[in-house]
């Protein structure tokens, strides 16, 4: 509602959640998910216990554990739980990464998408999801479900019949037609749309599809006529033989789903004699595949075809603008003959870079005489403002760690708008060499130029990418001069520690696809946002020459308006508000209100850790236990310290008893997922989470509520375990193991830290990709 009112917007939308939610239930079909539990989440549940053991050891109290238990996970922290804007940042990563899996694929190339999903779902779905399932009074009703041996509700109404998934959900409610709208038979009777719309076909994998319906038109104008001879029914028969093979047989690439009557009549009639060719004439199965087909074409290819660049190409008939690196376009061009829309666009001139939302000031809009010629300029946009990339392959992506770049030596500038006793002053500049390696996957050689940026540009970066990145402890700039000359001298000796700033901030992830950074190294790219931020140096003796100086001649008259306007001629200048629409339109701001939190507060509250290991569930492959059986024992002897002659006879018992164990758990869980799946019971799950993440208006539970929860899931945690184990182990190990357990799920940053752990692997269940690709594995590893 706050972006667009626009109902084809929100059809779109819709269609984009169906096919996220597609692919998650097909992918959720393919995991075995009792197997993934008993394998790899309880073996992580182990390690987590474990922690939570040895800090109870060092704390007598539970109000300290969760602190102590922080400490003992020491680097192995999960890197979400370093802060609260850690969680967010990671919560984004990770869905940029599974942004090709989930999305459509034309949804990918969209950036004003990719960028809007990337902070609508981390900070308004999963941050808020996160924190309701790590919170210790959700843990608690859902230990008591677990706990709770009374038989599940019985559905009070018939089980719904099959529809397609979620289409209802994604039908369009838009009624007013679209202005490039086409039908069908429009683009057939168009030569050159046609030819269009089969490229756009071609492109979707789907050219067949048309294929199909003017072989059956054809074929339809054959059969139907009064009579045929036995060479034109052979002729017709081996066609049908051939519609057949091509497009009803599974094994097929060009297969078409029809209805099951479908495929058996025609089938009937391809595989018998070919005299009964004839009886296609009364029968419905070629009209009822005709008309399926029809219903695909107009009803889905073309709306999309409509949308599509083959279809703008052809509005545009020839209007696409010259290349914009071709000299010989622009000054050939004379004044006058260039497009009507060529005007407006220069006006807009810059308006869409990308460099906006990283913080660059908005470009002057003022035309510069000979400018309003040129409609490429205004209309063109480009990712990057480097010439040589808008020619090649615009919708290539940008990776900034494949750059290289260093600062071989500082160089003299003149600049034209200083002039000093009628000759241009000469500034010195860093020369920054950048050599460009990324597009080689697309057959582009390694490309090379050089920038020249002045020392205070790089303070401006820094401080535009600290404003929208955050800090990078790891590139710094040295402190700034404030004082003195930036002469040659001084920023040769500074040469080095630039470059090595530069190069670090190339290795951070984030900043791969940075618009801002890729700006401040091209040639022609931000010529003017690195400067608006410069202040021009402190003339520390001209202070000292002036102030006493007009202190005398005031002789003390006006001193206190004088003192206040040196003290606010010394501030450095306020920023300016941003404009009001852009503050309530921006999904950051509103993601960003929801990091307070009295629950969490900032998590770990932990600085970045260098040390941190990369690989978070790296205590998987060092545990030795394997199976529920062996976990049992684990916690027994961890948590609830068995003596050794229950141990020694648990391990004589393993090998009988250990398969049959984690037989029957397999076959447990398979039962309660069964149960679990059940239409009545998704329904008030799927109830419980809408009212917990989007009702943020209703009144949280009263202390007294969660109190009364959390006293009475510790009694039921005592009376699930057997009296006959608390013999055993006798009534003192029971309660203090029962209780160990109990401290260990009320603490909310600790649970985080667990539930980020399970939700890492049944990521990495649910998109094995992830860990294939070098270039995700990458990826993954920098943030997991």
């Amino acid at each position: 509602r706050n972006i667009t009112d626009d109902e084809s917007s929100v059809d779109e939308l819709r269609g984009t959640l169906r096919f996220f939610a597609s692919v998650l239930v097909r992918r959720i079909h393919k995991v075995d998910i009792p197997t993934v539990v008993t394998k790899k989440m309880l073996k992580a549940a182990m390690k987590h216990i474990e922690v939570i053991a040895k800090a109870r050891q060092k704390v007598k109290s539970a109000e300290f554990l969760q602190q102590a238990a922080l400490e003992e996970y020491g680097p192995e922290l999960h890197v979400a739980l370093r802060s609260r804007r850690d969680e967010l940042h990671y919560l984004r990563k990770l869905t940029e990464l599974l942004f090709p899996y989930i999305l459509p694929p034309k949804s990918t190339e969209c950036r004003s998408l990719a960028l809007l999903i990337r902070e609508i779902l981390p900070g308004s779905v999963f941050l808020p999801s996160m924190d309701f399932l790590a919170d210790p009074d959700t843990v608690n009703h859902l230990l008591l479900i677990f706990i709770d041996d009374s038989p599940p509700e019985i559905a009070t109404e018939p089980t719904s019949s099959l529809v397609p998934f979620l289409q209802k959900f994604a039908e369009p409610r838009n009624k007013k037609p679209s202005v490039l709208k086409l039908e069908l038979k429009e683009i057939r009777d168009q030569q050159d749309l046609l030819f269009r719309f089969m490229n756009f076909l071609k492109q979707e994998g789907a050219v067949h599809v048309l294929q199909f319906c003017l072989t059956v038109e054809e074929f339809n104008d054959r059969i139907l006529r009064p009579e045929l001879s036995d060479t034109e029914k052979m002729s017709l028969h081996e066609e049908v033989q051939k519609i057949y093979k091509t497009y009803c047989l599974d094994e097929s690439i060009d297969k078409i789903r029809f209805d099951p009557f479908i495929v058996e009549e025609i089938q009937r009639i391809a595989e018998g004699p070919y005299m009964d060719v004839v009886k296609l004439q009364t029968m419905r199965c070629l009209f009822e595949a005709y008309e399926h087909v029809l219903s695909l074409l107009e009803n889905v290819f073309t709306p999309m075809f409509c949308h599509s660049d083959e279809y703008f190409r052809h509005l545009l008939r020839g209007a696409e603008s010259p290349t914009r690196n071709s000299k010989f376009n622009r000054t050939t061009q004379k004044r006058g003959e260039s497009f009507g829309i060529s005007k407006i666009g220069n006006k807009i001139k810059g308006v869409f870079k990308s460099s906006a939302m990283e913080g660059a000031m908005l470009p002057s809009y003022n035309l510069n005489e000979g400018e309003d010629d040129f409609i490429e300029e205004g209309v063109m946009v480009m990712e990057d403002d480097s010439p040589e990339e808008a020619v090649t392959t615009p919708n290539t992506p940008r990776n900034l760690a494949a750059w290289k770049i260093s600062i071989p030596y500082v160089d003299f500038f003149d600049d034209p708008s200083l002039e000093r006793k009628d000759r241009k002053e000469r500034i010195p500049v860093f020369c920054i060499d950048v050599e460009r390696n990324d597009r080689r996957a697309v057959g582009h050689e390694p490309e090379h130029w050089s920038v020249y940026r002045r020392y205070l540009e790089f303070y401006v970066l820094e401080s535009k990418l600290t404003e929208f990145h955050g800090t990078f402890p790891d590139a710094q700039l040295p402190s700034k001069r404030i004082i003195g000359p930036k002469n040659y001298e001084f920023l040769k000796s500074k040469r080095e520690e630039f470059q090595e700033y530069l190069q670090k901030l190339l290795q951070h992830p984030e900043l791969s696809n940075s618009q801002l950074l890729a700006d401040f190294l091209s040639p022609n790219g931000g010529e003017t946002q690195f400067l608006d931020k410069m202040l021009p140096d402190v003339n520390l003796g001209k202070i000292i020459k002036s102030v006493p100086g007009k202190l005398m001649k005031e002789k003390g008259q006006h001193l206190e308006p004088f003192i206040m306007n040196f003290i606010n001629s010394c501030e450095s200048p306020k920023p300016k508000p941003s404009r009001p629409e852009l503050t309530i339109l921006s999904p950051t701001s509103e993601n960003n209100k929801k990091l307070f939190n009295d629950l969490f507060k900032n998590n770990a509250n932990r600085s970045e850790n260098t040390e941190r290991r990369q690989n978070q569930n790296y205590f998987m492959e060092m545990m030795t236990v394997e199976g529920v059986y062996d976990y049992l024992m684990y916690v027994g002897r961890v948590v609830f310290r068995i003596p050794d002659w229950l141990h020694h006879l648990l391990m004589g018992g393993r090998i009988l008893f250990k398969n049959t164990l984690e037989l029957y758990t397999d076959y447990y869980l398979h039962n309660k997922l069964e149960q679990l799946f059940e239409e009545h019971r998704l329904v008030s799950l799927i109830t419980l989470l809408r009212d917990a993440v989007f009702c943020e208006n209703t009144e949280p539970r009263s202390l007294q509520d969660k109190q009364k929860r959390a006293k009475q899931t510790f009694e039921e945690m005592m009376r699930y375990i057997p009296d006959l184990i608390g013999k055993c182990i006798g009534e003192e190990a029971k309660y203090e193991g029962i209780r160990l357990l109990f401290d260990g799920l009320q603490q909310p940053v600790l649970n985080k830290q667990l539930t980020y752990v399970l939700l890492d692997i049944g990521i990495q269940e649910l998109f094995p990709e992830l860990s294939k690709g070098p270039k995700e594995a990458s990826s993954v590893s920098s943030w997991m």
